[in-house]
This record gives structure tokens, C-alpha cells and sequence, in this order.
């Protein structure tokens, strides 16, 4: 056990002591002159702040990560091995990222640079790649220069051999994650490495506040100054991030992050996939977990909808044992959960026989790193044309994400044609009764709801 957070910045070691857990890296790299780093926003919507972390993922494989530094606590990171652009460069040589958007002229005022760099720089030793949209989705140039910016990342070679960044990477041991048990300003910040511990502190500990990835968490400290009673990280718990095949139903554990999600799930549950690009941004998907995405209980929630399709059921445990029940008992209103004191959600259950159509859609001002004014998660199994079980799962229309039980009673029994549609759609309107707000009126979010259900209809009619 280690009561002295350390880790690793620029390759260099740091130790710290005392220091109040709430302080963000943020914070701190600009506290020791690493200003490279901003401060845009503080929520996680403009990159400003991007930094890389050297870590493994839910399989063991090390990989260079963007994340941002505004959401990340400074004890959780005990251990890790945390880049800013001042370790990218060398005084003698650029970084190939750096050269590129200097031979692109991607920096305009330059205060967005150092975050691109770094969201670049886990874009180049990426293996594979994938889309340079995804990569820089979480980074905002105010001067609008995109277009040499994704030039440059289009125009990336590949790795050389001798780099040294490649080479730390592939060389990083595979040590198990360190118990942390620190304390600073009178605050404790628990990170344990094995589920029994985190139960038992979990009881030991009620008001201390659970946290994994921390992106919905830290936006409150931030934007609120609220300050906890403590923090009990289930960061290091491996037990939590499973992945795995269970009596017909793929389980998944709490602790997946959703760079964890995107590389595991490997087109079993195709619903859930198509969802993952249209979740924030790698930097928050790096972080975020499905754990915390169902236990803040956001009637926007992105996950919610598409498990609620699906029949998902959630696995809750304390000292006292293990329980299980379905994700609409578990939802119980506005950021409330069926979680008791002691309890934390460990796993979800999804079952693997595919309905014949299923359809995630999410409607927002932006595509990429937005909050949905309405999300929808649409499952329909059919038995010699005729529909013999519908799902049709909502969020953003209520206090808490719904299913339309109504509709889905009109549609089983019947064919899927646009009568079949019609009903559901009067039903529909009647189901909910949503806020009006800035992402959408009343009126609007109802008119979505019946409109998403013809876009299932269009895409799926026999």
C-alpha cells in the first residue's frame, strides 16, 4: 500500500504529498510551470487541456491515450505514465506530429495547439488509427482552422523504427495496478485494486463519493466548487473491466471504458457499437466507463436507451452479497439509482440472441461530442413476419430514460408495416411529457419521438 501518490510526467517521477484530492492535473501541471496545457473550458468540450496517458487497457495492451486533464483527479493517477506537450518535442528535433502541422500551417492563434498535438501524438501510435474525425473530435480550434489541422493528421507517417515513444510503449511491464490509500487536507482518496476491498471500504466509507473515469464527476468540482467528504476510486479494480460470455448473455464490467468497449465488443452487440463513436470524444471515452455512465442516471444518458432495448440487467454487490435486477428497476427517477448505501454496480448483462432490427439514434446540434436532445434505442424481433417482441426505449423526454410500454404492446402481434407504425406513433405522443430546454421544446422532443420511429421503419420495412 502506497500513501504517497506517485507517478510519472515526462517521463520523469513525482511524488506527492498532502495535496487535496479534489486538485485536478490540470491544476497541478500548471502549478509546476507546464502551461502548455490550458484551461478552456473545464468540462471537457474543447481539448485545450489534452495530455497523454501510457496506460493498458482492458486486455493488457499498452497504448498512448488523449484524455483531458480538466477531468482527471490527481490521485488517479497513482502509477501512471502522463505526457504533456513539453515531453513531446526535443530541442534538437520536432516530433513528427509537431513538424506536421507546422509543414500544414495548423496553428493559427495557437492557444488550441498543444491539446491537437496531443490528441495527434495518441493518434500516431495508434494501431490501427482509424478515422482522424474521431481522433480530433474533442478538440475545438476557436480560429476555425480545421482544415490544415486534419491535414496534418492525414498527413502523418508511420512510426519509424527506433522511436522512443513506440519503443516505452512496447516495453512498459505488465505490473498489477497499486493499492492507494492517500490523504490530503483532511480528505481520503481510496483507490483499491481488488473488488473485495473496494466492497469492504465501500461500507466502511458511505459518504465517500464513487468515481472511475471521474468525466461527469469533475465537471461538478469544477463548474460548482462542491467538495466531497472522500473519494473511492474504482479505477484500479480489474475485476470490473470483464468482458466476457456468460449462459447466453455477453457480461460486462462496470469499470469498461469506452476505448475499452470499442476494441471488445467486436460487432457482438451491434446496437452498442454503432452508439460508441457518437459517445463524447476519445478524450472523455478514454476515461468514462459504463459503470458511471448508468450510475449518474442522466435522463440523457446515451447508454440507457440502447440497454433498455436490449433486456440488459445489471449486477449490484456489497459485503453482503450479490444481486441482480433488470436496468428499468435499477433507473428509479432523476439521477437516482436502485443502488443501496453500501452497494456498487459491478457488471451489466446483455443478452446476445439479436432481435432481427436493431437501431440506436441520437439527434444533437453536433454529431461528434454532443448531449442528445433525444436519444432512441429500438429493438424488434419478428416470427414469420409478424412482430413477436418490441423494445422502444427513450431518453431525454422524461425525468429518467423510459421505454414506451404502450407502443411496444400495439406492435407485438402484428406485421411491420406503416398501420403497425401509425398506432405506435399515436401512442407515442401521448407517452411522455418532456421539459422544453435549450437543446429542444416540448413539442420538438415529441415530434422526434414519433419521427424516429418512421427513420426505423424506412431503414427496416420488409
Amino acid at each position: 500500500m502506497s500513501m504517497t501518490l506517485r507517478f510519472l510526467l515526462n517521463g520523469q517521477p513525482r511524488q506527492v504529498l498532502e495535496l487535496d484530492p479534489h486538485t485536478t492535473l490540470l491544476q497541478y501541471l500548471r502549478e509546476q510551470g507546464l502551461t502548455g496545457t490550458k484551461e478552456g473550458c473545464a468540462e471537457g468540450e474543447c481539448g485545450a487541456c489534452a495530455v497523454v496517458v501510457l496506460e493498458r487497457d482492458a486486455q493488457g495492451h499498452a497504448q498512448y491515450e488523449s484524455v483531458n486533464a480538466c477531468l482527471i483527479l490527481l490521485p488517479s493517477l497513482h502509477g501512471a505514465d502522463v505526457w504533456t506537450v513539453e515531453g513531446v518535442g526535443r530541442s534538437f528535433a520536432l516530433h513528427p506530429v509537431q513538424a506536421a502541422l507546422v509543414q500544414q500551417a495548423g496553428s493559427q492563434c495557437g492557444y488550441c495547439t498543444p491539446g491537437f498535438v496531443m490528441s495527434m501524438f495518441a493518434h500516431y501510435y495508434r494501431c490501427p488509427r482509424g478515422g482522424v474525425d474521431q481522433a480530433l473530435s474533442g478538440n475545438l480550434c476557436r480560429c476555425t482552422g480545421y482544415r490544415p489541422i486534419r491535414d496534418a493528421a492525414r498527413s502523418l507517417p508511420q512510426v519509424s523504427t527506433g522511436d522512443p515513444f513506440a519503443e516505452r510503449r512496447d516495453a512498459k511491464p505488465r505490473t498489477p495496478p497499486e493499492l492507494l490509500s492517500y490523504q490530503g487536507n483532511g480528505l481520503r482518496f481510496e483507490k483499491p485494486t481488488r473488488l473485495d476491498e473496494a466492497l469492504r471500504l465501500r461500507a466502511e466509507l458511505p459518504d465517500a463519493q464513487i468515481l472511475s473515469g471521474g468525466t461527469d464527476l469533475v465537471v461538478e468540482v469544477n463548474q460548482t466548487r462542491k467538495r466531497y467528504a472522500g473519494f473511492l476510486s474504482l479505477a484500479g479494480v480489474d475485476e470490473l473491466r470483464i468482458c466476457e460470455e456468460q449462459a447466453g448473455s455477453l457480461v460486462l464490467g462496470a469499470g469498461l471504458t469506452w476505448n475499452d468497449l470499442e476494441t471488445q465488443l467486436a460487432g457482438r452487440i451491434p446496437m452498442l457499437t454503432a452508439l460508441i463513436p457518437l459517445f463524447a470524444s476519445r478524450l472523455i471515452r478514454a476515461r468514462a466507463t459504463l459503470g458511471g455512465n448508468l450510475v449518474t442516471a442522466s435522463p440523457v444518458g446515451d447508454a440507457a436507451p440502447v440497454l433498455l432495448a436490449l433486456d440488459a440487467q445489471v449486477e449490484l454487490e456489497s459485503v453482503r452479497g450479490l444481486r441482480r435486477l433488470s436496468l428499468e428497476a435499477f433507473l428509479v427517477d432523476y439521477r437516482k439509482t436502485a443502488l443501496a448505501a453500501d452497494e456498487l454496480l459491478v457488471s451489466v448483462h446483455v443478452p446476445l440472441a439479436p432481435p432481427s432490427v436493431s437501431r440506436f439514434y441520437k439527434v444533437s446540434k453536433r454529431v461528434l461530442d454532443d448531449i442528445s436532445c433525444v436519444s432512441a434505442g429500438f429493438a424488434l424481433t419478428f416470427d414469420q413476419g409478424v412482430i413477436s417482441k418490441a423494445r422502444l426505449a427513450f431518453g431525454g423526454v422524461a425525468n429518467k430514460p423510459l421505454r414506451a410500454h404502450a407502443a411496444e404492446a400495439w406492435l407485438t402481434g402484428r406485421p411491420w408495416d406503416s398501420d403497425a407504425v401509425s398506432g405506435a406513433q399515436a401512442l407515442l405522443r401521448d407517452a411522455f411529457a418532456p421539459l422544453s430546454d435549450a437543446r429542444g421544446s416540448a413539442e420538438y422532443r415529441i415530434a422526434l419521438v414519433q419521427s424516429l420511429l418512421d427513420k426505423l421503419f424506412s431503414e427496416s420495412a420488409p
